[in-house]
């Protein structure tokens, strides 16, 4: 073998190499750009199972909700019940099953609004009346029937009285 044909061989070797480079270079980054797209769609992914167990989780609240609507009717019931009963034996069973009653739904996210002598809520409470009297107005004077909020979603308002303000009359007839 001559130098020249040393040579060229160099040259080819030389183009090759370069070549083998190039290639090498525009497959990093493309394998690069490939990891990139891969890590976005496993975020993506990971957002969407996030939000399908948040959806979830949503509907079976909602579920609840109605048949914690219903219940609350059984609730009422017994508690308009307990203050009649005579029998101190019926009473105290009909009271274990009030209080199993209630903290089963709670367990599930019942919670009562409690309202006497807060301000009235429109949220929270329904004003089916009013009374004139000396407490602050808008405050809660009676609890006509209990309202309840599922985790933080009022199913049912308190149904309240309310404080009226009193207006004193001056003149010449109320000295």
């Amino acid at each position: 073998m001559d130098t020249d044909d040393i040579q060229l061989e160099y040259e080819q070797l030389k183009k090759e190499h370069e070549r083998l480079k190039t290639d090498l270079e525009e497959k990093t980054h493309l394998a690069e750009e490939r990891l990139e797209r891969l890590k976005y769609l496993q975020a993506e992914f990971d957002n969407f199972r996030k939000w399908s167990e948040k959806e979830k989780g949503s509907i079976i609240t909602l579920a609840n909700e109605n048949l914690i609507k219903d219940l609350l009717v059984i609730i009422d019931d017994l508690e308009r019940a307990l203050p009649s009963l005579e029998q101190e034996k019926n009473k105290v069973g009909i009271e274990m099953i009030y209080k199993n009653f209630v903290k089963t739904l709670s367990a599930y996210g019942l919670q009562p609004i409690t309202c006497l002598g807060k301000k009235f809520d429109p949220q929270l409470h329904e004003a089916l009346c009013t009374e004139k009297c000396k407490k602050e107005p808008n405050t809660v004077l009676e609890e006509l029937e209990k309202g309840y909020q599922l985790k933080s979603k009022v199913i049912r308002p308190s149904k309240v009285k309310i404080a009226e303000r009193v207006v004193e009359e001056t003149g010449e007839n109320n000295g």
